[in-house]
């Protein structure tokens, strides 16, 4: 019986080795990366990805970058983009009340 369970043992072992992925073959990706997808910046931001695709067509969101038909955002320009939209209250001189584009 314990000869059947060091097989058993070594052949789990030798499965799990097996099906783990090779992390040679694919580089790893950096922690934190500068260029953000859509849905990361509105995540960053705690905004609906499609407010930033709105904005993208109609002007007034962050700064965002083509890379063939791929769009990214630079995390510097997105923390420059809400450091900008700063106010105190709502009464504070350029700071407007926008109608819903609906």
């Amino acid at each position: 019986m314990e000869a059947f369970m060091a097989i058993g043992s070594s052949f789990s072992s030798r499965t799990a080795a097996a099906a783990a992925p090779q992390s040679a073959a694919v580089p790893a990706a950096p922690a934190q990366s500068e260029f953000l997808t859509t849905d990361e910046a509105g995540a960053f931001l705690r905004l609906s990805p499609r407010t930033l695709e709105k904005q993208r067509v109609l002007g007034g969101g962050p700064r965002f970058r083509k890379f063939g038909a791929r769009v990214v955002y630079a995390a510097a320009d997105l923390r420059a983009w809400a450091d900008h939209h700063t106010y105190g209250m709502t009464s504070d001189p350029g700071y407007v009340q926008r109608d819903s584009v609906r």
